[in-house]
């Protein structure tokens, strides 16, 4: 072989090379796992954020989101499955890890965080203890969702801790499941896709959860009260495998970065406009709206003290460190 046509061979080659690795750039797909449906605030916050990756990336990245649990895992399966890589990227409601570690439990504690600003302000105090556990399992902290606030959901208005007494209500942490057992309500932990099942069945007879979350699952077909109770601000985190992540081109990670600052800041602007537009939807389906009366807020409140002081003493001087934070933010 000539000089020549060795030299036109071997750019013919790094060209093809070099057409190969575009083409490999330009397909980064990656699988999205949701339990809950599209039209969900979590499950909308996950859209902007495929949409924005996409943006960014300049259509490199290409995100597949499976909202309803259509992968087949539930939100308990997520922490496993994203940090094994089975999935790469989960939008998870975290209380269910608190098995795994005590501070998934917070963004749901009983009566701490019951507003919207005070959810802000939990999460931010928060995350860098959340992102510390993520990096220990393999797995990114990319953002939060949040819901609107929690309530109960019952075929009547709760009154009194009388009307709770052998509820069988649907909770979604074990820190409700303590602040409802010490009231004398009959919990039942329940992963959400299995909620309107048990409801259909005759199972449960209520449900720990927000107005949102009852709106997606139409439960006004089972139940006819919401009682507002100033309970909590739950959260979503969306996290992604750690080896996926490092995995992206410099080029692809600063893209993904910033889809996921623009889709921190349009969630937590989103759920005030929906706060609003779920009143409506409940009148129109005759949902009564009921306030919880203060002694009964009291009663509850007394109840999940007990299970806020387990929490501190099970996560030691983080559990001290946080609740100071916070407690210091949230009274400015």
């Amino acid at each position: 072989m000539t000089h020549v046509k060795s030299n036109m061979l071997m750019a013919c080659l790094l060209t093809f090379g070099a057409s190969i690795a575009s083409t490999a750039s330009a397909e980064v797909k990656l699988d999205l796992a949701n339990e809950y449906s599209a039209t969900s605030l979590v499950g909308q916050a996950d859209t902007f954020f495929v949409e924005a990756v996409k943006r960014h990336s300049n259509g490199e990245i290409v995100v597949t989101p499976h909202f309803g649990g259509a992968l087949g895992f539930k939100s308990k399966d997520h922490f496993d499955a994203v940090g094994d890589g089975a999935v790469p990227i989960a939008g998870t409601y975290t209380g269910v890890f608190s098995g795994i570690d005590p501070v998934f439990a917070l963004s749901a504690m009983p009566f701490q965080a019951p507003s919207l600003d005070d959810a802000v302000a939990m999460f931010e105090v928060a995350k860098p203890y959340y992102e510390k556990v993520f990096a220990k399992h393999n797995q990114k902290l990319l953002y939060a969702s949040p819901y609107t606030p929690t309530g109960i959901w019952a075929s009547k208005a709760i009154k009194n801790d009388a009307d709770l007494k052998n509820l069988k209500i649907r909770t979604y942490d074990a820190a409700g499941l303590g602040t409802l057992k010490a009231i004398g309500a009959a919990p039942i932990q329940l992963s959400w896709a299995d909620v309107v099942p048990q409801l259909s069945t005759g199972g449960i007879d209520a449900v720990l959860t927000s107005d949102e979350s009852g709106i997606n699952g139409k439960f006004w077909e089972h139940l006819t009260h919401f009682n507002a109770v100033p309970y909590s601000v739950a959260i979503n985190m969306t996290h992604m495998n750690l080896d996926t992540y490092n995995g992206l081109t410099e080029e692809q990670r600063a893209a993904l970065d910033k889809a996921v600052a623009e889709t921190q800041a349009e969630n937590w602007r989103r759920v005030a406009a929906r706060i609003e537009r779920n009143a409506k939807v409940l009148k129109d389906n005759k949902v009564v709206v009921v306030a919880a009366p203060e002694a009964l807020i009291s009663k509850l409140q007394t109840a999940a003290e007990a299970v806020l002081n387990d929490w501190v003493e099970v996560m030691g001087d983080d559990g001290k460190a946080i609740m100071k934070a916070y407690r210091e933010r949230s009274s400015k």
